[in-house]
């Protein structure tokens, strides 16, 4: 079924060759990382499933008045209408619950920042540009006008024809023209972002880091060290196949450190037992493309803040392996899944669960602190306080919950959405 050689192994998916017939050339003649192979799919500037697609965010015509409908069916019924009328496979969050998810987002900002200072907001992959216009909104109505004035939102987004349809949003007010800015590029290349920036701001991911690239590592039993996986076109070129090759990529082997900080002998030796009794193989996906984008966003700005929200684990997920991805499709004006990641050339979107223990972990160690302190649980010198939130708990907190209620009390903005959290993140004075 499968070669095997001293320093790389052929192995097709699930043990059988894996026909993808590939349409474009995300591949080309040498293998790629799976990393490269996910962020070609999604962005590549000719094939990519955000580039060719400018509605692969949807961007709802009007807000939904909650209060006018009767309940969950009636909202589930408008929600079906929406969806059959658009080629989108889903809305997020902030468009559906517009322009209350934004401005509770913006509420989050002003009770946790200093106001005498300029306010510096950075958006990575603002969609459709509508928490933007949300935000400046809501701090327009609420702020002291200087904190207007004088505040600058910059959105980085790597897709040109969303960076269009932000400008478009944003603009629909005329004051926030002189205050907003798309930079059309990768946010986690270093080079884009020129000196780094020392005065605090905030930085803004919804639904980013479900997107963001990741790496594929196997084993062949629970003790077995990590390989990491590679995809390569078959002579015929059509098919597609893994190669495993021993752990040798840098940015693979920081997030695997990561990963397995708090590995202890106790459970080393259970688990070489447990192998020993039940060997099977593994396969695990790695936020190698967050790893990437916290070390820029710590080097470029040390005094950030940080608020992303996303998903935390992912529904009637068929492809194998821990943290594994959707990979989803629309056609004919229904949602279908794919049940293997290498199925995605342009056409599919592939999203991730987040991590949300492991994204602490990954700030904790893009900051400085982890490399020093290791598996320390003392919070003694910590350069970041965070905070992992449900949603429903965040928008209580900072939103109006009453403004995405239904007649009968049925919101489903809280009681929806339980497999989404934000995570917060801000500096502590131990920066040095």
């Amino acid at each position: 079924m499968f070669t095997r050689s001293p320093t790389t192994k052929k192995l097709s998916f699930f043990f059988h060759l894996h026909k993808s017939h590939f349409s474009t050339d995300i591949v080309g003649d040498k293998p790629v990382l799976v990393r490269d192979f996910i962020h070609s799919a999604l962005y590549d500037p000719k094939h990519g499933y955000f580039s060719q697609r400018s509605r692969s965010v949807g961007v709802l015509e009007r807000s939904i008045k909650f209060n006018q409908l009767e309940g969950r069916k009636a909202y589930m019924n408008h929600l079906d209408k929406i969806y059959k009328r658009s080629d989108i496979s889903w809305f997020t969050p902030v468009e559906l619950f517009k322009p209350w998810y934004a401005h509770g987002i913006a509420e989050a900002i002003m009770r946790t920042t200093q106001l005498s200072v300029p306010l510096h907001i950075y958006e990575i992959g603002g969609g459709s540009g509508i928490c933007a216009k949300g935000i400046l909104d809501y701090i327009m109505l609420n702020a002291p006008a200087k904190v207007y004035n004088n505040m600058t939102y910059t959105s980085v987004e790597i897709s040109p024809s969303l960076a269009e349809i932000q400008k478009e949003t944003v603009g629909e007010v005329r004051s926030h023209l002189s205050k907003f800015r798309v930079e059309c590029r990768d946010a986690a290349d270093r080079s884009g972002w020129g000196d780094a920036k020392q005065q605090p701001c905030w930085v803004i991911m919804l639904e980013v880091l479900d997107n963001l690239p990741h790496d594929l590592v196997y084993s062949e039993n629970q003790i077995f060290p990590w390989k990491e996986v590679w995809v390569e076109k078959q002579h015929d070129k059509e098919s597609l196949f893994e190669l495993y090759k021993p752990l040798e990529d840098p940015l693979i082997k920081r997030c695997v450190e990561i990963v397995e900080l708090d590995k202890n002998q106790s459970v080393s030796i259970a688990k070489s037992v447990w192998s020993k009794v039940f060997p099977k193989p593994r396969r695990c996906w790695l936020p190698t493309g967050c790893l990437k984008l916290l070390e820029v966003l710590h080097e470029v700005l040390p005094r950030m803040s940080l608020i992303a929200s996303d998903f935390s684990f992912l529904p009637d997920v068929s492809i194998p392996g821990e943290r594994a991805p959707l990979v989803s499709t629309k056609k004919d004006g229904r949602s279908e899944d794919y049940n293997c990641y290498l199925d995605a050339k342009g056409d599919a979107d592939i999203f991730f669960p987040t991590d949300f223990w492991l994204l602490e972990r990954m700030d904790h160690y893009c900051s400085g602190w982890m490399k020093l302190h290791g598996n320390n649980t003392t919070n003694q010198g910590k350069k970041r306080r965070t905070l992992v939130l449900d949603t429903s708990a965040f928008m209580e907190e900072f939103g109006l919950p009453t403004k995405t209620r239904t007649k009968d009390g049925y919101n489903p903005l809280l009681d929806d959405f339980k497999n989404t959290k934000f995570y917060l993140s801000v500096p502590t004075h131990n920066l040095k």
